[in-house]
């Protein structure tokens, strides 16, 4: 084994690991094992280790997609690669490769200081570039899957590296293939084809006001992060200061009829495009709004004062606290509208 000296260091493994750190709600919940690895190439091996081969594993990217609601058995495991590297440049666009454990803000950032657009509306968006695919994240009118590449996974089942052309990926709004088979693919890296130039999209939610408050006149892509930027800071709390996890609750799709019957009896709801046009999006935020839970707390799980769909950890509230919080905001909206919702995070040991 004189070979497995340098693996050592690429990959390190913790027992009885807390998990506060690793999710931006700051739940205190612990792993029976940690397990970061910074080279991916070792992957298939650390997956056979004994400590690890059999028992359940839950790959958590900086964990702002979640809510644990217990202690995790088996195995954590964090992607720690985290190299940006530009493969190909074309007269219109570059290839860009980011491993999966690139912060995915740094990720736009890097973009926009090497003159690429397209993902400026999804500045601030927390997470890794590794998640980013598994709810295709999306804001202000822009989905990354429009400039997903590829998705570079190891496939559990197959037992083989993939590499899934963006077709593949089945992707949808808030959805994926990887949503349907959490467990089969292991993301190592996603490939962005990011355009030089961009059509920018301001049509949404106060993007052009905010960059005429800021004296912007003729706008390039970095313009339009600043003001998705500055909109996001008003209106989300800082996970690092009060704990969340971004927009708890998806906007309902309806079909039209039944958007029909909600507008005449609240004409100020507010309705969105839908990918079907036999269907619409139903603003969650504002049906939470309508039933009092703004601002809401109850011991330290909370709604934020800010944003409706937002929950939030006033400090020590357990995943199993906000969890019941968030099914009593569920219930009350069912009640008053028809509608239910669903949550956006990813419940870890606990079902909706």
């Amino acid at each position: 084994m004189s070979d497995a000296m340098p693996a050592m260091t690429a990959w390190t493994l913790t027992e009885n690991a807390s998990l506060k750190a690793l999710n931006t709600f700051h739940v205190d919940a612990s792993a029976e094992r940690l397990l970061e690895l910074h080279d991916v190439t070792l992957l298939p091996e650390v997956l056979a280790l004994p400590e690890v081969a059999g028992k359940p594993l839950l790959v958590l990217g900086a964990g702002s997609n979640v809510l644990i609601a217990d202690d995790v058995p088996g195995t954590v495991l964090v992607f720690a690669n985290r190299e940006i590297t530009a493969l190909e440049h074309r007269a219109d666009h570059t290839v860009v490769r980011a491993g999966a454990g690139v912060n995915w803000h740094g990720l736009v950032m890097w973009s926009l200081q090497n003159g690429l657009s397209g993902l400026e509306n999804l500045a601030l968006i927390p997470g890794t570039a590794g998640a980013a695919p598994i709810q295709n994240i999306g804001a202000y009118g822009v989905q990354v899957d429009e400039f997903i590449n590829a998705v570079e996974a190891w496939d559990r089942a197959e037992q083989a590296w993939v590499r899934l052309e963006a077709d593949a990926c089945q992707f949808g709004y808030r959805d994926s293939l990887f949503k349907h088979e959490p467990d089969r693919y292991l993301i190592t890296a996603i490939e962005l084809r990011l355009p030089l130039l961009h059509d920018l999209r301001v049509g949404y939610a106060g993007i052009a006001e905010e960059m005429q408050a800021m004296g912007v006149e003729l706008p390039v892509a970095a313009d339009v992060a600043n003001a998705v930027i500055a909109i996001r800071r008003r209106k989300l709390p800082d996970p690092d200061v009060l704990g969340n996890a971004g927009s708890f609750f998806k906007n309902p799709v309806l079909p039209l009829d039944q958007v029909d019957v909600l507008l005449q009896q609240y004409p100020d709801i507010p309705v969105y495009p839908a990918a079907q046009d036999t269907h619409r999006k139903v603003s969650a935020a504002w049906m939470i709004e309508a039933c009092g839970w703004k601002g809401y707390r109850d011991g330290d799980a909370g709604v934020a004062p800010s944003h409706a769909l937002v929950l939030v950890n006033h400090g020590n509230a357990t995943g199993g606290q906000l969890l019941d919080l968030a099914r009593r905001i569920s219930a009350s909206v069912l009640e008053k509208f028809g509608v239910p919702i669903e949550p956006e995070p990813r419940l870890i040991g606990a079902q909706w």
